[in-house]
């Protein structure tokens, strides 16, 4: 199966059978990556502060880092354009949805020729219960983060979109009972 794919203005047109192509993929993705800028000193500065906190204004991160409010900002702009900073959002408590439990879900599919593949990710991509979703290497096809209200709330959930899923051959649900660590942060 012939598709394009795409990263930051660069284009591939690869051909997959199954998951042959995935290494291509991510050789692609690295060889892609390493053409973005690489963030100097004052960047790292600037995205260690804003994945603390991204309300800061461009002149408390300027006395900071050391910069003046006018270079944060096109700073900032040029960080956003390359899509380094991929988003800025806010992380609402999951109590205040009525969300109480949480599960890792993992899912092994019957078929994993490309289409069942990306059929099953466009799937997942409606579901309003699932908060992540990875297409993952091992035993599992995906892992996902399912966030529901209480139990019931998952067992609509898993009989809607896996088990009456003719694709899903099996899966796996783990409930969590702790959230240890959360976060969408990386070490800069």
């Amino acid at each position: 199966m012939f598709y394009d794919y795409k990263v930051g203005g660069s284009a591939a047109h690869v051909f997959c059978k199954g998951r042959c192509c995935v290494r291509f993929l991510i050789n692609f993705r690295l060889r892609n990556a390493q053409k973005m800028k690489a963030p100097d000193d004052f960047d790292k500065k600037l995205l260690r502060l804003m994945q603390q906190n991204n309300k800061f204004t461009a002149d408390e991160i300027g006395q900071e880092v050391g910069l003046s409010a006018s270079a944060v900002q096109r700073r900032l702009k040029r960080l956003r354009d390359e899509r380094i900073i991929e988003a800025d959002v806010s992380i609402v408590a999951p109590a205040v949805a009525g969300i109480t439990v949480t599960c890792i879900v993992d899912v092994i599919l019957q078929d994993g020729n490309s289409k069942a593949l990306e059929k099953f990710k466009a799937s997942l991509r409606k579901c309003e219960e699932v908060a992540q979703c990875y297409f993952v290497t091992g035993t599992y096809d995906f892992v996902l983060v399912v966030q529901t209200r209480d139990m019931q709330h998952y067992e609509s959930f898993a009989k809607k979109w896996l088990m009456d899923n003719p694709n899903v051959k099996h899966f796996y649900t783990h409930v969590v009972m702790d959230r240890v660590k959360t976060g969408f942060s990386i070490p800069i």
